[in-house]
């Protein structure tokens, strides 16, 4: 069955403006009309508490959080992921977070954040440790390479969240909720030229195969 998906927006100053605007990257377009093309989206507003009247207006089932923005740059927009995020735990909405939204996720649950080493972490690729009790990962364990754009990561995990990739044993490059659909990876699957085959995995585990 099609799923109605609200992705979150990151906050940008426009040149030559003195506004400040919500944008979203063209690249998750043409991710989603390929990872599921028969499922709706739409890009969420960072209007803080009040995106649940948009949530249930449009009778959203699940939530990308996107990337951009560290955590107190835009505090419109941590606010509306917050409020997300406590919306999806109380629903049981299956969330994905990439890269900032695992770092929200993290943030969420009280976890904290780590300064990533730049050369390692910004503008690079480089490999991840999948393993096998990951959200419905089993056939995709192993060794992936991934690309990566963030300069804070995670290396102690909040609870109750539980890893399923890392990056050198110490980074926490993915990590899910054991007893609700909530996913947060650190690489951008948007910005790969086709879906991986792990990214089409996790896309299905959370919001169901795209009939």
């Amino acid at each position: 069955m099609a799923q109605r998906i609200g992705i979150t927006m990151r906050v940008v100053d426009a040149s030559g403006y003195v506004e400040p605007r919500d944008a979203l990257a063209q690249d998750w377009g043409r991710f989603l009309a390929q990872a599921l093309p028969n499922h709706m989206w739409m890009p969420l507003p960072n209007v803080r508490g009040t995106v649940l009247d948009i949530v249930r207006g449009w009778q959203l089932d699940g939530f990308i959080l996107s990337g951009g923005n560290d955590l107190g740059d835009a505090p419109e927009r941590d606010e509306t992921e917050r409020a997300l995020l406590a919306h999806a735990a109380s629903t049981g909405r299956p969330v994905l977070g990439v890269c900032r939204g695992l770092q929200v996720i993290q943030d969420f649950y009280d976890g904290p954040l780590s300064d990533c080493e730049r050369e390692e972490h910004v503008a690079t690729r480089h490999e991840i440790e999948v393993n096998k009790n990951g959200p419905a990962l089993g056939a995709k364990a192993g060794t992936h390479t991934v690309n990566s754009f963030h300069a804070k990561g995670i290396e102690r995990l909040a609870s109750p969240l539980a890893p399923f990739a890392t990056a050198r044993t110490t980074w926490i490059e993915g990590a899910f909720h054991p007893d609700t659909p909530l996913v947060g990876i650190m690489w951008h699957p948007e910005r790969e030229p086709q879906p991986t085959a792990l990214d089409r995995a996790l896309m299905t585990h959370l919001f169901g195969a795209d009939h």
